[in-house]
């Protein structure tokens, strides 16, 4: 069985698959700041949202989960209370159809993991 994929590890990873914001990876990782990585990710993505560049977020996605799903604990942490948390906000600046479209796309661990936390926060708004 394979290692799975620390911090380190996927930063590697991550600087290979997301080559536009290399530096800034480069940068945190050097800080030992991963979660900072997670949110150079997500502000790429928004950048896409503005854009529009509805199939460039679905790669990000899918590149995300692979590293998600081969991770240890610690990346499957971070990723789901910084990466998959900001689906809402990828949600509120795309327009219906696109998220519609993103969403169904989206890994299933992903979407199961954004319900609860969806659910989770309308529980604390009551």
């Amino acid at each position: 069985m394979l290692n799975k994929i620390n911090r380190f590890t996927a930063v590697e990873y991550l600087k290979v698959f997301f080559p536009s914001v290399r530096r800034e990876i480069v940068a945190l990782s050097e800080q030992n700041n991963f979660p900072g990585v997670m949110q150079v990710m997500i502000d790429d993505m928004k950048i896409d949202t503005q854009k529009s560049n509805v199939q460039k977020i679905n790669i990000s996605i899918k590149r995300m989960y692979w590293i998600y799903k081969n991770g240890n604990s610690y990346i499957r942490y971070i990723i789901e209370n910084l990466f998959i948390r900001s689906f809402s906000s990828l949600r509120k600046n795309l327009k219906p159809q696109q998220w519609r479209f993103l969403y169904q796309e989206i890994p299933k661990d992903f979407r199961m993991v954004y319900s609860e936390q969806t659910k989770k926060d309308q529980d604390l708004k009551f």
